[in-house]
């Protein structure tokens, strides 16, 4: 009996101090405990593989946006890469190795726009940081978005705090003004892109409430706040491409948003189509196809000789 117990104590101990372990886990630069994704050696080989590279994956799209009825051509452009983050400040993380448990591992989409609306252009960035530890981090802990055009620019931000997300929000409309609000949590259609690259299996299904993204909450001028709406998965042939397809239907507005991405890792969006009401209720689709793909250490990428690596994208 006495050895029953003393086995006992010492499996408890091992247990704590995996568990104590675990939580002081925060930051890894070179590997990661994908804690849940399916589980296999062999997909958390892959991934670490591909996303603690040093390299960041780059994609284009031929655009062709919605806005005041009409349809225009543009670009797209969708860049993702791991960095550490601070979940303090909600920064990069310059120096990680100082930071300790501070820092925690994420994955940054930065999504561009570029089109032009007859003279004049538009540009926007969303940039959004999900944490790679999804399972003990449920939710994206920032979002922005910068939006530029001849009239003016705009700049929001979301950071996720306690339990609700903390907007911020400028720009030049006198209606719109400066703007500080919080925003109950729930899933944010933005964060979407960066679950399917992580585990599409964690991709919420059935009626679900969530946060429009900010692109077309400013673009048809829609209160910021969680909608509920029908998450379905399939697959089907799209563009003549085998892929899944996601597909958000939001109840309110019959908003109608499908994300197609590969089926297998590393998962990479092929395009996405968004049908909605704009201006003048004319109901018209935003579509996005990818072009090209490259892995590259862009930041390193800056002279004259290397401009050609940025029409490659879009070829």
């Amino acid at each position: 009996m006495k050895y029953l117990i003393i086995a006992c104590l010492s499996t408890i101990g091992v247990i704590v101090l995996f568990f104590r372990n675990e939580h002081e886990i925060s930051f890894v630069p070179d590997r990661i405990i994908q804690e849940n994704a399916t589980g296999s050696d062999i997909y958390q080989n892959q991934f670490n593989e591909y996303w603690y590279s040093g390299l960041a994956e780059l994609s284009g799209y031929d655009l062709k946006q919605s806005r005041y009825g009409e349809i225009h051509d543009g670009i797209a452009t969708m860049i993702f890469v791991s960095e550490p983050f601070s979940k303090k400040k909600q920064v990069k993380i310059d120096n990680p190795d100082l930071a300790k448990k501070d820092a925690i591992s994420v994955l940054k989409l930065n999504a561009t726009r570029q089109f032009l609306t007859g003279i004049y252009p538009y540009s926007l960035m969303t940039s959004v940081f999900s944490p790679i530890s999804l399972g003990k981090y449920s939710n994206a802990l920032k979002i922005s978005l910068t939006g530029q055009e001849w009239c003016g620019h705009v700049f929001q931000q979301m950071n996720f705090t306690g339990n609700k997300y903390k907007f911020k929000s400028f720009s030049y409309f006198e209606s719109e003004g400066d703007k500080s609000l919080n925003i109950n949590k729930s899933i944010l259609e933005d964060e979407i892109y960066n679950l399917i690259r992580l585990n599409p299996e964690l991709l919420p299904i059935g009626k679900v409430e969530i946060i429009p993204s900010l692109v077309v909450s400013r673009f048809i001028h829609k209160e910021l706040k969680p909608y509920v709406s029908e998450a379905t998965i399939q697959k089907l042939e799209w563009n003549g491409l085998q892929v899944d397809c996601y597909t958000i239907k939001y109840l309110d507005s019959n908003r109608t948003l499908n994300i197609y991405f590969q089926p297998n890792f590393p998962y990479i969006i092929e395009g996405w189509e968004d049908t909605y009401k704009g201006m003048g209720e004319v109901e018209l689709t935003t579509t996005a196809i990818r072009k090209n793909t490259k892995r590259l250490d862009y930041w390193n990428k800056n002279n004259n000789i290397d401009r050609n690596l940025n029409a490659e994208l879009y070829q």
